[in-house]
């Protein structure tokens, strides 16, 4: 579901707003204020920007349960990404945070002695997030500050460094280290773990990925008046990017086209995305202000994708695929599902474990990775393959001992957050509770974003300006949320508000205590980005003030 409406400019606009919000943040009402709130939060809440808002706080002691402030927190509230804190919490619950999922390859043939494989070749996608394409040299996961899923609508972001096709190539390798020189037959991807489901108006999401179902456009700084330095990855057979971006004269304006954003020739030649417009000299990159300047391409059909990679893969690694390297992902050919023999698996990836995983989603909130955890959550608990069947299976669960949330308190349409995502400061908090008495919580703190460390919250308060609450600094852990929306009014102008503005999750305080939190804006017009920023700033002092108080 898409919240943004009104005018095409509009919704520009609302895009560049909720994204950024969604990086440096991540999404209320009722009735009746509770003075027992102390005066260093109420006078943030107080500000003239929030006149006709509402707001919502819960702060609980996480051992004890004792309710130590409290403001409308059974008002059912827009949390938007806050929701990941369940999807996340029900999966590393779960899987376990030290999981990892594998992802198998398998020839349906024989092999000759000149290493002719006489049938076809099939990689069975495990919803393995990274693919291998992620991987530090320490083993960690690689992320940013600032997701490349989100680059299009904030300008820029940062890409990692490790070759997002190398876990493609090390099972390329496995195949030929098998002995298997030619494959006379197709290669297939088993996209069967789960049925495809809509991905916010972009995609039908599967559970096979590369590169996060984006090729990124990576712009170098020109000079004035010749062609602007672009370069793209991966590369691939199914899909090339052409570049007629100039560099402009300094001063002038940018602008920057991806044409189209979301190509549907995935499967078919030619398959290309175009870069055009122009970039001033000298110019200063919003958001990472510094080259390179990042656009993406949406990978509309990632099993498609996902088949040339791998067939481009084994070509590197010498092996031969008779069938053609670009064409619509033949499942007509797998086998039963799940009829696998484990004597005909010829190569085997490896993810990180799950913690790892959990980590990169809540830090950037991945909106992605969040919707793909609530399915793999529910193929796991009780074999749901569809989204409705898993959020059903994730409400029994959560609703159950030992988590007893109060889940008809909440109304969750995805995995991620998105649309018209509600839950009460009381569920949130009954869920935050609930993990802290689980064996993976340790990994689900350790996931939140650090205030003023890393994440979403890596800038979200000016410590210099309060230093009394500098001591807050890596003691806040916490998932934001942010929810936009835009209407075109009869006499041409356009409103749009701030619907909710959400931050939950823990707080190591001053006194030594640990408190769960859930603290909700609702309702506040904004006129720009700005406007976001300062909210998501405010309730970062508010939370810091939580710490110093407590």
């Amino acid at each position: 579901m898409n919240p943004l409406s009104g005018s095409p400019a509009r919704a520009a606009a609302l895009a560049l707003a909720c994204a950024l919000a969604a990086l440096i943040a991540g999404c209320g009402g009722s009735d009746s204020d509770d003075t027992s709130v102390p005066d260093a939060i109420t006078q943030v809440m107080k500000k003239p920007m929030y006149q006709g808002a509402t707001w919502a706080l819960r702060v609980v002691d996480l051992n004890s349960g004792d309710l130590i402030y409290d403001m409308n927190s059974n008002a059912q509230v827009y949390v938007a990404s806050v929701r990941k804190v369940f999807s996340l919490g029900a999966t590393l619950d779960q899987y376990g945070a030290q999981h990892q999922f594998q992802t198998p390859v398998y020839r349906m043939g024989t092999v000759d002695a000149s290493g002719t494989l006489n049938g076809n070749l099939v990689l069975v996608a495990s919803g393995d997030l990274s693919m291998g394409g992620r991987t530090n040299p320490d083993g960690t996961l690689a992320w940013t500050n600032f997701d490349h899923n989100e680059a299009n609508s904030l300008g820029n972001a940062q890409i990692t460094a490790p070759d997002p096709l190398a876990g493609y190539d090390s099972l390329a390798a496995q195949v030929a280290a098998s002995g298997i020189r030619k494959i006379n037959g197709e290669v297939v991807i088993d996209d069967r773990l789960f049925d495809p489901f809509e991905f916010r108006g972009e995609f039908m999401l599967r559970p096979i990925f590369v590169n996060d179902d984006v090729v990124d456009t990576i712009i170098s700084q020109g000079s004035a008046g010749s062609a602007t330095p672009v370069d793209y990855r991966p590369k691939s057979s199914v899909f090339t990017v052409q570049s007629t971006l100039m560099t402009g004269q300094a001063g002038t304006a940018a602008n920057i086209t991806v044409t189209p954003a979301d190509p549907t020739c995935f499967g078919t030649l030619p398959c290309t995305g175009a870069i055009g417009g122009s970039i001033p000299a000298g110019y200063v990159p919003p958001i990472v202000p510094s080259f390179p300047v990042i656009r993406t391409f949406r990978i509309t059909a990632p099993q498609n994708y996902a088949r040339s990679v791998l067939i481009d893969a084994l070509a590197r690694a010498g092996v031969t695929v008779t069938a053609p390297a670009v064409e619509g992902n033949p499942v007509q050919l797998l086998p039963a599902k799940n009829a696998y023999s484990a004597d005909t698996r010829v190569a085997q990836l490896t993810s990180q474990p799950l913690s790892e995983y959990s980590k990169w989603i809540l830090k950037v909130s991945y909106n992605i990775g969040a919707d793909t955890s609530l399915m793999l959550f529910g193929v796991a608990n009780n074999g749901s393959t569809t989204l409705q069947t898993a959020l059903a299976a994730e409400n029994a669960k959560l609703s159950a001992a030992p988590f007893n949330v109060p889940m008809t308190q909440t109304h969750f349409i995805d995995g991620s957050g998105g649309g018209e995502t509600t839950a009460t400061p009381v569920a949130v908090i009954a869920m935050l509770r609930a993990m802290g008495g689980r064996p993976a919580f340790p990994a689900y703190v350790d996931s939140l974003p650090f205030l003023g460390v890393d994440g979403s919250l890596a800038s979200t308060t000016d410590f210099e300006t309060d230093p009394t609450l500098a001591g807050a600094k890596g003691k806040v852990y916490a998932k934001t949320g942010t929810y936009v929306t835009g209407t075109d009014n009869p006499d041409g102008t356009a409103t749009t508000t701030l619907k909710g503005q959400a931050l939950a999750g823990y707080i190591d305080a001053k006194s030594g205590r640990r408190l769960a939190f859930a603290l909700v804006v609702n309702n506040v017009p904004i006129a720009d980005v700005p406007d976001i920023i300062n909210v998501f700033n405010d309730q970062g002092t508010i939370a810091a003030n939580l710490w110093k108080l407590q």
